[in-house]
């Protein structure tokens, strides 16, 4: 692969990246919203909290697309894809949006992953914030399959 196409390549994956955290915002901003009862504040507060970081993730993530000669797409461009974080029919479902939220920080650690493999030996800085971005990521996943494993104790008890 040429130089060009290499960057081609990293800026559309990049630009994945990018759509992904955009989109995680949209449902951690509505599940941070809509979930309802006692047990469901700390996941609250959480999410509320991340949609925050990830919203400086795609706002990193578009600042490096424009570096290195790319172009940040506007909305008519984005297509959603995370059907698992949609918020849940009854709003006291807490661990529909907690398996959710663990299935699109697995989705965004997979893409920094792949990014961060694309630009080795080639592209140095945005593998370097793309591995900054996958520690992130892998930490909120952290906390969230914590919070799964205290709601399964607490439901088979």
């Amino acid at each position: 692969m040429n130089d060009l196409d290499k960057n081609a390549a990293i800026i559309g994956e990049l630009t994945k990246a990018y759509w992904m955290e955009l989109e995680t915002v949209l449902n951690y901003l509505s599940n941070s919203t809509n979930l309802d009862g006692v047990r469901a504040e700390e996941i609250k507060k959480s999410l509320a909290a991340d949609v925050q970081e990830e919203l400086l993730h795609a706002t990193q993530l578009a600042s490096r697309i424009k570096t290195i000669d790319g172009s940040v797409p506007g909305s008519f461009e984005f297509k959603a894809c995370q059907a698992s974080l949609q918020p849940p029919e009854a709003s006291t479902d807490v661990v529909h949006v907690i398996k959710g939220v663990i299935d699109a920080e697995e989705a965004a650690i997979e893409q920094y992953g792949k990014i961060i493999h694309l630009c080795d030996g080639y592209d140095y800085v945005t593998q370097d914030l793309c591995i900054t971005l996958l520690a992130d990521e892998q930490q909120h996943r952290r906390e969230f399959v914590g919070f799964l494993k205290e709601y399964e104790s607490q439901h088979s008890n």
